[in-house]
């Protein structure tokens, strides 16, 4: 019992926190931001059309934009203690459990809990970079208000507006964020980037897709628990070989090349790469992998039956996005164009031609054409890498 034996005057400790690992409580916001990921993600099952998918795009963008700037400001502030980070993470999850809540009506009766949502994880993150400021950067605070105060002020009005007056000031709000962001080195506030603890962004980025992958897993589940019968257990079976196929590609050899690359562009001072593959191509690929997920939840019901367009388009295009972003982070990451392109342009190409296939052919078969195509390109990389380490 040692803490029994400690002097009664003893000075309490926060609990520790090692900045280099991602905190229990950081996994623990994860969690519900992936429900929010799941409430959306049911709005481009079935036979989505442009304006479903549109929807998805721009309900998730400002919430993943929220979510890394978090991940970011975390990731820059090492003095912050364990029960400072936890009090902001349980805040995060507030919001975004009204936001996921309000997710279906969004651009509707519920615009204003999204709206009001939204402005709490910027008054949030406000009060983060404030923090970071004053305890290590010289970066002059006006930029700070106007980057999240500024939009906190837009979503607060957009609470009190109809919806059609609200998107604007939505879409004006990411528009400031993302500019200033993409301006960043003309404004100076890159050079922030240098303190950034590597290995916390790839293990966070790295638990954040093994939820992500667990959330279309649980996808999978849930369908075939509501028909319990052997062709819908078939297509079942082969999307879970999809998604397995998928995370053994992201955690095999795509952590690895996380690591390594995060840690060259920071030799390099390259902080635009840095921005770029750690704010804005895992959100491609995040889509890539729920609308797979969304095309296999569509395919199980009726799998004799060719998919819709839609959900051909989910399945098909969801592929290719998944394996272009990481085609297009390898590059970033200095990998060699020709060994990175062998593997990515015939999978890209070939998920592309799957989607008219897909409405053509029975959806079952659909999908035993993109698990062949996932276990071409892995056994691919896998002789690849053997003959590398021989």
């Amino acid at each position: 019992m040692e803490g029994i034996s400690q002097p009664l005057n003893a000075p309490h400790r926060p609990p520790a926190r090692e900045p280099g690992r991602v905190h229990w409580m950081e996994l623990f916001f994860d969690l519900v931001f992936v429900a929010f990921v799941g409430q959306l993600a049911h709005g481009i099952h079935g036979d989505p059309g442009w304006p479903e998918f549109g929807t998805y795009l721009l309900l998730f963008f400002p919430a993943w934009w929220a979510w890394v700037n978090i991940v970011s400001v975390i990731n820059l502030l090492p003095s912050l203690t364990s029960r400072q980070l936890g009090i902001a993470m349980l805040l995060a999850m507030a919001a975004t459990g009204l936001m996921a809540a309000s997710a279906h009506e969004a651009f509707g009766d519920r615009a204003w809990a999204f709206s009001l949502a939204n402005c709490a994880l910027r008054v949030l993150l406000l009060l983060l970079w404030l923090y970071q400021h004053r305890q290590m950067s010289v970066v002059p605070s006006w930029r700070i208000w106007i980057y999240n105060g500024g939009t906190a002020a837009l979503w607060l009005i957009a609470v009190f507006l109809p919806f059609q007056a609200a998107v604007i000031l939505w879409a004006l709000s990411i528009t400031i964020e993302v500019g200033m962001i993409a301006i960043s080195s003309r404004l100076g506030t890159q050079s922030g980037l240098a303190g950034i603890n590597v290995e916390h962004a790839a293990e966070r980025l790295g638990l954040f897709v093994i939820i992500v992958l667990g959330e279309s897993v649980f996808t999978i589940v849930t369908e075939i628990s509501q028909d319990w019968a052997p062709d819908p257990g078939l297509a079942a079976s082969l999307g879970f070989v999809i998604v397995a196929l998928l995370g053994w590609a992201f955690f095999q050899y795509g952590m690895g090349t996380l690591s390594s690359g995060l840690e060259h562009l920071r030799e390099r001072d390259d902080f635009a790469g840095i921005l770029q593959t750690t704010l804005l191509m895992p959100f491609v690929m995040v889509v890539g992998v729920t609308s797979i997920a969304a095309g296999i939840a569509t395919a199980i019901p009726e799998p004799f039956h060719p998919l819709p367009w839609g959900a051909a388009i989910s399945s098909g295009g969801g592929v290719a996005l998944f394996y272009s972003i990481n085609a297009a982070v390898s590059l970033r990451y200095g990998q060699n164009p020709r060994s990175v392109l062998a593997w990515a342009a015939p999978t890209v190409a070939a998920a592309l031609v799957l989607i008219p296939v897909s409405t053509e052919v029975p959806a079952v078969v659909g999908l035993a054409s993109v698990v062949v195509l996932l276990a071409l390109v892995t056994a691919y990389v896998e002789v690849k890498a053997r003959r590398r380490a021989r």
